[in-house]
């Protein structure tokens, strides 16, 4: 780690950090193996506390390694600090040489990250962003679940569960919303593997990065990871058209141009799933609209009614004795929801979702209910994370 010590000190900031990437691309693979031998140390670290997720560099950490486990964030004190000047030396040691350009250019670089281990076939796979924190570098990893959770462990209402199998509904769009670290990718990781062992089709992956890697059984399953397989979100997703996909998985429709194209190969007869970060079904309709400027709003909201097909909003909440749970809203689109968006009429649809239990619908409140009748979280729990607490108190009366 002398390479730390050698920058001159009067280069600061983002010219420091160039100086050291200019200095590790022309380290001997012998440096490059300390490096990774270094940073597998806090990895293993992150393994054995069963974490999902691991933050380390830069002055906001103090040296210390910060891991989340069960939902909590916190350093891990037995280990010693370490300068955040070595520190930068490590993370910009993990990336490619196109990595550490992007990171340059765009002051921040999101990646995926594999760790092989001895006697393992598959390797553990990590998704990592890379960004700059008050002029040094500072780094995310996040764990990718090594096996896929079965979709039934999602306690879905069995309507819902037919709805997202390509072999009862062969089009339409479904969003998986939350905030970062509720579960997205699992379930839709999930849904994807479940129409896997079940129907003959061809699903096209196009994510940044690329997470949980699933081989093809009875689907054919390609993955194109934006920034190495293909450009852009929008690009993946035109280019997808012309690939004959029955299902496309968009890992985050971000942007106008990327929800338009969605929209799009949705309209054409596909079968798609993507991603939001919002925290009700009602709420990303608006988020999707809201992107657009109020003279393409009407249209937007007719071709969203058009297309939509179902909406799963999900929070992961601390259950009674550790770990987490999953708390889900479910909206499935039927004629009246459709007329509510069309119309612009939002606040209906809750209502309608409430009074939809028959047809699998639940809204975020009756789930916490459900949780807490069944003793998986507490009623302090279940207030914390309602979006409505007045519904929810209703229910717990």
């Amino acid at each position: 780690m002398r390479l730390a010590a050698s920058c001159p000190d009067y280069l600061v900031g983002e010219a420091r950090i160039k100086y050291l990437a200019q200095q590790v691309e022309e380290l001997p693979e012998t440096a490059f193996q300390e490096i990774r031998r270094y940073f597998f140390f806090f990895l293993q670290k992150m393994i054995e506390l069963g974490a999902s997720d691991m933050d380390l560099g830069g002055p906001a950490c103090q040296g210390r390694v910060w891991y989340r486990i069960d939902g909590d964030k916190r350093p891990l004190m037995q280990m010693e600090p370490v300068e955040v000047e070595i520190l930068d030396v490590v993370l910009l040691g993990l990336l490619n040489a196109l990595q550490r350009e992007t990171l340059l250019s765009d002051l921040s670089v999101d990646f995926s990250y594999e760790r092989r281990e001895p006697g393992k076939e598959r390797a553990r796979r990590f998704r990592a962003t890379m960004y700059f924190d008050f002029m040094h570098l500072a780094m995310n990893l996040r764990a990718i679940t090594e096996s896929v959770r079965p979709l039934k462990s999602l306690e879905f209402h069995p309507a819902i569960e037919r709805g997202l199998m390509f072999r009862h509904v062969r089009d339409g769009l479904t969003l998986v919303t939350g905030v970062t670290g509720s579960g997205k990718s699992t379930t839709l990781d999930a849904i994807v593997d479940a129409n896997n062992q079940d129907v003959f089709a061809h699903v096209v992956i196009i994510a940044k990065p690329i997470e949980y890697v699933h081989t093809s059984h009875k689907c054919l399953i390609r993955h194109r990871e934006v920034g190495k397989d293909v450009r852009t979100f929008k690009e993946g997703i035109v280019q997808a058209l012309r690939q004959d996909p029955d299902i496309v998985v968009i890992g985050e429709m971000r942007d106008p141009d990327t929800i338009s194209v969605a929209l799009e190969i949705t309209d054409s007869g596909h079968k798609v799933f993507s991603t939001l970060h919002t925290s009700s079904a009602v709420e990303s309709i608006d988020r999707i609209v809201g992107e657009y400027p109020p003279n393409e709003q009407e249209r937007v909201r007719n071709r969203l009614a058009d297309v939509l097909r179902c909406i799963i909003s999900q929070k992961l909440l601390p259950a009674i004795g550790g770990g987490r749970v999953l708390a889900k809203e479910v909206l499935w689109v039927t004629p009246p929801v459709r007329a509510a968006i069309k119309n612009g009429n939002l606040g209906e649809i809750y209502q309608m979702i409430w009074e939809g239990t028959k047809s699998g619908q639940i809204t975020l409140e009756q789930d916490l209910y459900r949780l807490v009748r069944k003793n998986r979280i507490t009623k302090e729990t279940a207030l914390n994370y309602a979006n409505n607490k007045r519904r929810l108190l209703q229910l717990l009366r």
